[in-house]
């Protein structure tokens, strides 16, 4: 259990790493927009054009790797949406089998059904070195990619978790890892 452990830490880091590198995508992302928007703008008064399909692609893409990267993320800070009707009155070992049911029965069941459902498409696109039928687009084949990172990085982080909830059964306690509560402070202080 203790390789288990050290590997679901590993996992971990991985994914705090990813995160991290990611979050600076949402600047980029918001630069992008802003340029895009402006330029548009300014071509009825320059008349040129200074905006074009690949910098608009590229805010997409962007936008594309946050969301994709970032939810194993998200999983891991528990930051993503739950229903938390029953769960909330129940004891820690009681939510620990709770998000051990969640995470086995459907978090990583629907991971290797995704895997696997897009898997086929991604390695059309690398085989045709698929581009954006936009004129100037970009290569879509590297985007696509990240399906199968997404939802391999997703599935890891769930085993991951899984590991952490059967220690919480066992123990009695909360799920060890840094984050048992969301740590995200929406709207404080409006």
């Amino acid at each position: 259990m203790n390789l288990l452990r050290r590997a679901a830490a590993a996992v971990d880091r991985l994914n705090d790493l990813i995160g991290s590198a990611t979050s600076w995508l949402v600047l980029a992302m918001v630069l992008m927009g802003a340029y895009n928007a402006l330029a548009r703008w300014a071509t009825r008064y320059v008349g040129m054009r200074l905006s074009s399909n690949a910098l608009n692609e590229i805010q997409w893409y962007m936008f594309s790797v946050i969301f994709l990267l970032g939810a194993a993320h998200g999983l891991r800070h528990d930051v993503h949406v739950r229903v938390d009707v029953l769960r909330e009155r129940l004891s820690e070992r009681g939510k620990a089998w709770i998000d051990l049911l969640g995470t086995t029965l459907l978090l990583i069941p629907f991971c290797v059904l995704m895997l696997w459902v897009s898997w086929t498409p991604v390695v059309r696109s690398w085989q045709v070195r698929e581009v954006s039928p936009d004129p100037g687009g970009l290569p879509r084949w590297p985007i696509k990619a990240l399906l199968l990172v997404c939802f391999g990085m997703l599935l890891l982080q769930g085993l991951a978790m899984a590991v952490r909830h059967l220690d919480a059964i066992r123990e009695g306690g909360p799920p060890d890892g840094p984050s048992v509560e969301p740590d995200v402070s929406y709207g404080e202080g409006l």
